[in-house]
């Protein structure tokens, strides 16, 4: 009998352990790689990276900060904060920045709206001095560390973005260069101090599985001034050096390249760089009216490198755009990363911070239309700042994230049907005319209607249908309102959510609220459908809330 007992202590003991290792495992953040198109974990699971730039934190943006051409760029930016408050003041100012701008509260937040990553914009002078002498410098090592000590609490990845190389990789204000050129190809000490660094943050987290990716280097050389055409046939070389150098210590790590241009010429990407590494795009929609860029280029790279895509930065623009955007990207298997998390006086990104009473006076200055000594209480204004700043002290704009991950409470712009193409998104009669705006590939007629050409709309004939998709994080049950207005009469259209069909006549010519009973809606995938049963409708928005 004891002896059964001990045998069953022992089994017991046993499987305790088996389950404690097998719940490690499974919580444990694992090393991501490539596989052919997918990024995938140590599992062999797919994992699409939907992610936030941490912009303006580890790189003040001038633009971020309502300033003007003297004050575009980080040095600058430093330059205006010395004037108002004094060395002395203005380097305590900078160490408090960032420590507030980006804190444990962010990433929490981040993790709690449904991201699985970020992408921290590093400023080559917070981690490696300029001149002569060049030494380390621990303030940006620590931020970092920090950072991905938060990322792992919160299982998020990161991917190190070197958003301002030694020299600057575009000659302008976005990489901090220091004399408006791209002095990162133009002297080679800068791409040693480049390597160096990149060599540091390497042997630093070379064994740290929460780090996705290292984006080498961030939208270099710009064609419009030159600098492509000048030096971007070095560009590849100094990829391969610098992966050289660091697959020298590090063999785990996933790379992510871009093309010059913003990130967006691929021509020199012929072949394979590295057997781990994912191409990188950006993604800013700014035609006006609405436009979804063409990634063909993209997509056929895709499958000439066989390896993963992803778009590094989007944003910057309205929710039309980046529901589009997303299902988009994530139809061809796309992981993206939208820009920035949180900016000053803004409704476009997921929070924003107010600017400070009297901020106009610092923002006239950095204009050259305001005298330093006019300024009234700039240490005040700085503080209140620092305040500011504080996600506590942000709005929130939950409409912005309900568009990134198509998710209810939402208005889907007609426009954003699916992407399964004829058939099974979309049933148009005359599919050899194409759009005249949006997706001008596709035949789904969408029109421009209003006069600054800021709305768009869809035509529709009898027969003709559109299919949309959305997603629940919850049991819900909510109203569902179309916008719409009749082309011809009479006219009905039929409305089916989840398969519940429910018909609606259009009675009037100008744009009219079409309002459902309440639908209800299960955890996870929906799709509406509208059909057009007689005559002809123009659609504007379908919206769940």
């Amino acid at each position: 009998m004891k002896l059964t007992i001990k045998i069953f202590q022992f089994l017991k003991i046993g499987f305790v352990l088996i389950l404690f290792f097998c719940v490690e495992n499974i919580t444990a953040q694992s090393f991501l790689n490539t596989h052919e198109t997918d990024v995938v974990d140590e599992s062999g699971k797919k994992i699409l990276l939907r992610g936030v730039g941490l912009g303006n934190w580890m790189l003040p943006e001038g633009y971020m900060w309502k300033f003007g051409k003297n004050g575009d760029r980080p040095r600058r930016i430093e330059k205006i904060v010395t004037d108002c408050l004094g060395e002395e003041k203005a380097a305590q100012f900078w160490k408090e920045f960032r420590a507030t701008y980006i804190t444990e509260a962010d990433i929490k937040r981040i993790a709690e709206l449904g991201f699985n990553s970020v992408r921290p914009a590093l400023n080559a002078r917070l981690f490696l001095t300029e001149g002569e002498n060049n030494e380390f410098v621990e303030e940006g090592f620590l931020l970092l560390d920090q950072l991905i000590g938060w990322c792992k609490k919160y299982k998020l990845y990161v991917i190190i973005d070197m958003h301002g190389a030694p020299g600057g990789q575009t000659g302008q204000n976005i990489d901090d260069s220091p004399n408006d050129l791209p002095e990162l190809f133009m002297d080679s000490k800068n791409q040693d101090l480049l390597e160096k660094l990149w060599v540091k943050i390497a042997e630093r987290y070379k064994d740290e599985p929460i780090v996705a990716a290292y984006d080498l280097l961030n939208e270099p050389l710009p064609e419009q001034t030159g600098a492509a055409a000048k030096h971007k046939n070095q560009l590849v070389p100094l990829y391969e050096r610098l992966i050289k150098a660091i697959r020298a210590i590090d063999k785990k790590h996933m790379f992510t390249v871009e093309g010059h241009h913003y990130a967006n010429n691929w021509e020199m990407f012929t072949k394979p760089l590295d057997n781990n590494t994912m191409y990188q795009f950006h993604y800013y929609c700014w035609d006006k009216p609405d436009n979804l860029n063409d990634i063909t280029q993209y997509l056929e790279k895709q499958k000439l490198l066989n390896a993963p895509v992803w778009v590094g930065e989007f944003g910057e623009k309205s929710n039309a755009i980046y529901y589009g955007s997303t299902q988009l990207m994530e139809h061809y298997n796309i992981g993206w990363s939208f820009w920035p998390w949180k900016k000053m006086d803004t409704k476009n990104t997921p929070y924003s911070f107010k600017s400070p009473d009297g901020w106009a006076q610092i923002a006239a200055y950095s204009r050259g239309k305001f005298k330093l000594d006019s300024i009234v209480n700039a240490e005040q204004i700085f503080n209140e700042l620092l305040e500011n700043i504080k996600l506590s002290n942000c709005t929130y704009f939950p409409d912005v994230i309900n568009a990134l991950f198509r998710q209810i409470p939402v208005k889907i712009e007609a426009e954003n049907y699916g992407h399964d193409g004829y058939g099974n998104s979309y049933f148009v009669k005359d599919t050899i005319t194409k759009s005249v705006a949006y997706r001008k590939k596709e035949p789904v007629k969408i029109s421009v209607f209003n006069k600054d050409k800021s709305e768009q709309a869809v035509n529709l004939a009898a027969d003709e249908w559109l299919i949309y998709n959305c997603k629940s994080n919850d049991i819900l049950t909510t109203g569902v309102t179309i916008r719409a207005k009749a082309l011809t009469q009479p006219t009905v259209i039929s409305i089916s959510v989840n398969g519940k069909n429910t018909d609606l006549k259009v009675e009037s010519t100008e744009w009219v609220n079409l309002k459902l009973q309440p639908q209800k809606f299960k955890k996870g995938d929906h799709q509406i459908k509208i059909l057009v049963k007689r005559g002809s409708v123009q659609l504007d928005w379908i919206d769940i809330k």
